[in-house]
């Protein structure tokens, strides 16, 4: 299986019944590329779709690449797990519409290693991520957070839960937001990525959205489009004096001293040199 490298900050979604689509999408630069099988391909396309990206996952592409299947307990799904699930290519597999921790253990258990078709797995099944995307899957943010250890991750998926809500305005989301990134920390997971900015033209409201989701906890972003990528990047990476405050902190801190103040009177303590340190860890990454 070909591994999601650390601190993705972009998740670039393609239809899966456009496999040239996919080609491009592999080439432009996201960190993981999201094969789409369940709300951009048309019922009728399905089949097609699942069989093109069996075929790409045939071998490890050049980016690690996820598949959003459909959803838990529909037939789609199903067929959807038996095609790709077992690929050397897959990344991680991504599950639309979550509501309970009981389909996420079901699906971990039907994709063990050797278990899709049947067979008893070795536990050594495809990275899940849970998309949360209704009133119920926010309420229950935690317990499916923790409710098996393949699962990697959790994030909102915010037009399907904006529209259960009827929120009118996008701060009406934030509550679920802040919700969704205190679950994911309590389960110990990385921090969730913000749900798509549905306006390819809007790249300034992008920006903004970028920086209000930083402020919530998020890091990164999914994409609908390529030229959102570099807009999501600048917003999540360190700027130059978050990097040189945070260099200075790590300096300064010492295993014995405990809690200082530093001579411009930040006060420094473990929780502040922790958060220093994945500020340095997120830099690296480039």
């Amino acid at each position: 299986m070909t591994a999601t490298a650390p601190f993705p900050l972009t998740w670039l979604y393609v239809p899966g019944d456009r496999p040239h689509v996919v080609t491009k999408a592999l080439a432009c630069g996201a960190d993981v590329v999201v094969v789409d099988l369940e709300d951009a391909v048309a019922p009728e396309r399905k089949d097609y779709a699942r069989a093109a990206t069996a075929e790409l996952l045939t071998e490890p592409p050049p980016v690690p690449v996820h598949v959003r299947v459909n959803p838990v307990g529909t037939p789609s799904a199903a067929a959807d797990l038996a095609a790709v699930a077992a690929r050397p290519g897959l990344a991680g597999l991504r599950l639309p519409k979550v509501t309970s921790p009981r389909q996420v253990a079901w699906v971990a258990e039907h994709t063990e290693q050797d278990g899709v078709d049947g067979a008893a797995g070795d536990g050594s099944g495809p990275p899940l991520y849970a998309l949360l995307e209704s009133a119920l899957a926010v309420e229950r943010a935690y317990a499916i957070a923790s409710a098996h250890p393949s699962l990697c991750g959790v994030s909102l998926g915010e037009s399907d839960l904006r529209a259960d809500l009827g929120v009118r305005h996008d701060a009406g989301l934030d509550w679920c937001r802040a919700r969704v990134v205190v679950a994911a920390r309590a389960a110990g997971l990385a921090p969730p990525a913000q749900s798509v900015h549905p306006d390819i033209r809007d790249l300034e409201g992008l920006a903004a959205s970028c920086a209000h989701g930083r402020a919530l906890g998020f890091l990164g972003r999914a994409a609908i489009h390529p030229r959102q990528l570099p807009i999501i990047e600048r917003a999540y990476l360190p700027t130059d004096r978050e990097l040189e405050e945070a260099e200075a902190v790590v300096k300064a801190a010492t295993a014995d001293r405990g809690a200082q103040a530093l001579a411009d009177g930040r006060f420094v303590d473990a929780a502040v040199v922790a958060a220093a340190q994945r500020t340095l860890a997120l830099a690296r990454r480039w």
